[in-house]
């Protein structure tokens, strides 16, 4: 077998690299600033001033909030999160308090689904990004199924998950759906109009986890659409011609990982990529 190590899916991007957004944050975010010097303190500037201005959460799983608290220092920062994440992490997980020490020290916006808005990052309004989010089908995780809103009412499934498309200064996008259990075929021609397409590779069988543990549950009831099958993310996105299509967010069981695998070699002929740590776009 040959395969590189990978950490946790982190994306962050920039217009000019000097303040940068992170698309959710990783339980590795920490190494991951670390082996990044883009994401470190500049040299000469005060040591606890981080060039990461916002972050944009797509979901509540662990894997996409556990770095925020890594970004607890005293300093502004923006975190766009749909109002039930908010929620769920201000309200019900009082650890997330940690981000509220202080005044301005964290200023949670509205993410809002089926939108476009701006993402504010950094001190100039060309700092920032022109964004559209889309609501995808899924659930919330497993740790808050059955929270209700202040009012009674269940927390509303549109904010549970959600796709960003973000436009660069060229007018060139970058997809990003870490976390996807179902895909609408009305969503294709969007998909297909952007540039770059960071999708969920999580799993390759459906039943991967089940056949390698012995029990458990299978990828689209995890809320993971598997790479392989007639319903497939190969096979649904086989008529896509323009982005250039990468596979995120895999999981330590996907043959994918292994470089000389036929799976891997299946991926290739059908003209993806499978990410690694450190790559650069430049849109």
């Amino acid at each position: 077998m040959r395969a590189k190590p990978r950490s946790q899916t982190q994306v962050a991007i920039s217009h000019t690299g000097k303040w940068w957004c992170l698309l959710n944050a990783s339980p590795d975010l920490r190494s991951q600033i670390l082996h990044s010097r883009e994401l470190q303190p500049r040299d000469g500037e005060a040591t606890r001033e981080s060039p990461i201005a916002c972050v944009a959460i797509t979901g509540a799983d662990v894997d996409q909030v556990a770095g925020l608290l890594h970004l607890r220092e005293f300093q502004p920062l923006q975190i766009y999160a749909t109002g039930s994440v908010r929620r769920i992490l201000t309200e019900e997980n009082s650890i997330f308090r940690a981000l509220q020490q202080a005044p301005n020290q964290a200023t949670w916006r509205s993410l809002p689904p089926n939108q476009k808005f701006r993402l504010d990052c950094g001190d100039a309004p060309s700092d920032g990004f022109i964004c559209e989010s889309f609501s995808i089908a899924g659930d919330f995780p497993g740790y808050v199924r059955g929270m209700t809103t202040t009012a009674g009412a269940p927390l509303p499934s549109s904010e549970a998950v959600v796709g960003l498309m973000l436009a660069s200064a060229s007018g060139k996008k970058l997809a990003y759906l870490p976390s996807v259990a179902k895909l609408e075929d009305s969503c294709l021609p969007r998909l297909d109009a952007c540039d770059v397409l960071l999708f969920d590779g999580t799993f390759w069988d459906d039943d991967e986890l089940i056949r390698i543990r012995g029990d458990g549950s299978s990828a689209l009831e995890m809320g993971h659409i598997p790479i392989s099958g007639a319903k497939g993310s190969l096979e649904k996105f086989s008529k896509l011609t323009h982005p250039r299509k990468i596979f995120i967010h895999v999981n330590n069981t996907n043959p994918i990982l292994d470089e000389d695998s036929r799976e891997r070699q299946q991926v290739a002929a059908a003209g993806w990529e499978v990410a690694e740590d450190g790559w650069d776009f430049e849109l």
